[in-house]
């Protein structure tokens, strides 16, 4: 990926999360799919793969801010 990635979590139905890396046009792509009701399996792009997801299961989706803090 030649863009900058941002880290984001999805959360499924179920016990389970996913933490990936994304370009922002990933993350743009995943939630108009998401608002737009589309129903069936989306592909993610990530850093590392492709990522396929089926949107009746996610819950919800966070995207991490920007600025990294070292503290206690």
């Amino acid at each position: 990926m030649a863009a900058e990635a941002q880290r984001i979590t999805i959360g499924l139905a179920g016990p389970q999360v996913l933490d990936l890396r994304v370009t922002d046009e990933a993350y743009k792509g995943l939630r108009n799919a998401l608002e737009g009701g589309t129903p069936g399996w989306h592909t993610i792009p990530t850093q590392d793969s492709e990522v396929y997801v089926d949107l009746s299961k996610v819950v919800y989706v966070s995207l991490a801010s920007q600025e990294h803090r070292v503290g206690f």
